[in-house]
């Protein structure tokens, strides 16, 4: 099933002008399932290794003593670490943030932007008096390491309220999914649609539904682990597209529709990939 089939069957989705995103989501599934029959639904969520057995016997074996291990431990740490106040990460979240990962990113009503856990986490240390930290970084990695750990398993599960605001931010997010940039003349779409299963040199592309349910993952070529923030600047300057600032309003936006499409797919990370 082309690219070309997708667009349309998500142009279809759309009633009266009015934009469904359900119906896309469904769409947007619907595609894949079809492109891979022989993949089971959750599977997608582990990217390249449900597409390619060599791949996939080789990741499991390492997940006997997996590489963002150390990441994992460090993020566990810090998370339970007090802050200066003697307040915890634990209380700016629901369930004292465990077990929430597959809810994020939210759309906020009260700022009109969409949270993104990354976000939230430096949100919550700027409202209890310390710095930020750096989206790219390790600390940030081992974080959400940690919180993706406590959700494995959980479907995703990202609301898109009935609000205008969050109407408008899914349809930026798919807007930059689907637009060509960079001296390649590449888009999300044209890796991540057409081609998932494919080879760009060494690495095997990932297909796009569930591609953010194992972040953050630690990296062969990085040497270390990346947030969601680090993937995408990384896929820019693949491109050679000038990447944006981490946690801009249209990363926020491709993160919430990217996500929102994965509904139903269990969380997975952290992960590790090439």
């Amino acid at each position: 099933m082309p690219l070309a089939v997708l667009l349309l069957a998500i142009t279809q989705a759309a009633v009266a002008g009015n934009v469904d995103p359900a119906a896309e989501a469904r769409a947007f599934r619907d595609y894949f399932f079809k492109k891979f029959p022989n993949v089971k639904a959750d599977d997608f969520a582990n990217g390249p290794y449900a597409l390619n057995e060599d791949m996939r016997r080789q990741w499991e074996e390492k997940e006997q003593f997996p590489p963002y291990e150390f990441s994992l431990e460090a993020g566990k740490e810090m998370f339970a670490k007090p802050f200066a106040n003697g307040k915890h990460y634990a209380d700016c979240f629901p369930d004292q943030g465990i077990g929430i990962r597959q809810n994020y990113p939210q759309f906020d009503a009260a700022s009109g932007k969409v949270v993104t856990l990354e976000l939230a986490l430096n949100e919550c240390r700027t409202a209890n008096g310390e710095k930020a930290i750096s989206y790219t970084g390790e600390d940030m990695a081992a974080l959400t390491a940690y919180m993706a750990f406590t959700s494995r398993g959980k479907p995703f599960d990202v609301k898109l309220p009935d609000d205008a605001r969050a109407r408008e931010a899914y349809e930026n997010g798919k807007r930059y999914f689907y637009t060509r940039r960079g001296q390649l003349n590449f888009s999300c779409a044209t890796c991540h649609v057409q081609n998932p299963g494919e080879r760009l040199r060494a690495e095997v592309l990932a297909p796009a539904l569930g591609i953010l349910n194992a972040m953050p993952i630690y990296r062969s070529d990085w040497g270390g682990m990346g947030t969601i923030s680090r993937r995408f600047i990384t896929c820019n300057s693949q491109v050679r597209s000038v990447p944006l600032e981490p946690q801009s309003e249209e990363y926020r936006d491709l993160e919430y529709f990217l996500s929102y499409v994965s509904n139903g797919l269990p969380i997975s990370g952290p992960g590790s990939r090439p």
